[in-house]
């Protein structure tokens, strides 16, 4: 038998992140070779053949199958294949794996892979290996045919609340200009961010939700630490014009508008100057994003990049002395994302159930 890519990843037949890519990716490593895709929150190890890879995401969890299967001997290649953005609580946990890996492939924006050197992680920087995320434009068609009045633009959100999406500052900017129209559609509590009207979580994919959407001009998103949201390109492909910090990743896109982190003022006097734009302007930068779509943000440059990464020779990582390793670990250890965080309780709650269900099985 051929050797097997064992793919750790969330997988789904939706649209959404992170599922799709789970998806799209294997699909697209199936065309030439043996795929088994795994749950990045399955509980067993996975016990390598002769030849066999290892790509996937490591769990925040201990006892999670990457994890496991992380130190089993016999692997040809183990890949690192996850989000990546400079803040330390979020990504810290991932250094063991990333400093022992052939290679860290991470989904991230222009804007943190090229200021890796300025991070807690620039020592992962010789074996990091760059990938935009992508969308697939018959999931996210044009629906968009024409902008609302000068003046009198909608700005919608796209996204939950946590501390990575920096919603306080979305506030901020709602609340400085009451009267535009600023829409919320995701998880949350209407409370969660006020100034802001939430339409709730709604399945994109559906009709009344293009509908909705189509009702909207700009995506705005002001992540203070955020890899690179989907949510940008879906808007790129809906015909909407995304604004976003830096932050968020998107940075040198010519019909991705950045707004700057912690200045209300700054960020209102840009969606100011699009407010008065002309029809004709914003139709230029919304057929620049759909270029865009088609020619780089697409799940055919992301699964070559993977399928290149399988067999690239990179130099090590660069060695850091013990005070490092032991400074990152207790970040990780302590982050709000951690295992000891909220997040991590209520993925071990997830962890737990579905440990009690396969013994039920049993």
């Amino acid at each position: 038998m051929s050797p097997t890519i064992h793919l750790v990843y969330p997988h789904g037949p939706g649209v959404a992140t992170p599922g799709v890519i789970g998806r799209r990716l294997g699909e697209h490593l199936s065309r030439r070779h043996h795929v088994v895709l795994h749950n990045w929150d399955d509980l067993r190890a996975i016990e390598p053949s002769p030849g066999d890879v290892l790509l996937g995401h490591p769990h925040p969890l201990p006892g999670t199958v990457f994890r496991r299967s992380f130190r089993r001997r016999g692997w040809s290649r183990r890949l690192v294949l996850s989000p990546f953005n400079g803040d330390a609580r979020q990504v810290a946990f991932l250094d063991p794996f990333v400093r022992a890996a052939d290679a860290y492939l991470a989904i991230t924006g222009s804007y943190w892979f090229r200021g890796v050197a300025e991070t807690p992680f620039a020592h992962w920087s010789p074996r990091m290996v760059h990938l935009d995320l992508a969308v697939d434009p018959a999931d996210f068609p044009l629906v968009k045919a024409r902008f609302s009045p000068v003046g009198r633009r909608r700005i919608l959100y796209i996204g939950h609340t946590l501390l990575s999406k920096n919603v306080a500052y979305l506030s901020a900017i709602a609340r400085a200009r009451p009267e535009w129209e600023f829409g919320w559609i995701g998880r949350g509590e209407p409370s969660n961010i006020p100034g802001v009207n939430h339409l709730g979580f709604r399945d994109t994919s559906s009709a009344d939700t293009r509908e909705l959407v189509a009702s909207y001009d700009f995506l705005l998103t002001v992540g203070r630490a955020d890899a690179n949201p989907t949510t940008v390109l879906e808007a790129m492909g809906w015909g909407l014009l995304p604004f976003c910090t830096p932050q968020s990743g998107y940075v040198g896109e010519p019909g991705i508008v950045n707004v700057p982190l912690d200045d209300v003022p700054a960020v209102v006097g840009v969606l100011e100057q699009w407010q008065e734009a002309s029809e004709a302007d914003l139709r230029q930068a919304q057929r620049t994003n759909l270029d865009r779509l088609a020619e780089h943000f697409s799940w055919e440059r992301f699964g070559r990049q993977v399928e290149e990464a399988l067999t690239a020779d990179l130099p090590p990582t660069q060695p850091i002395g013990s005070a490092r390793r032991i400074a990152l670990a207790a970040t990780a250890a302590t982050s709000p994302y951690g295992a000891l965080g909220p997040q991590g309780r209520r993925l071990a709650v997830a962890a737990l159930r579905q440990r009690l269900a396969a013994g039920r099985r049993r």
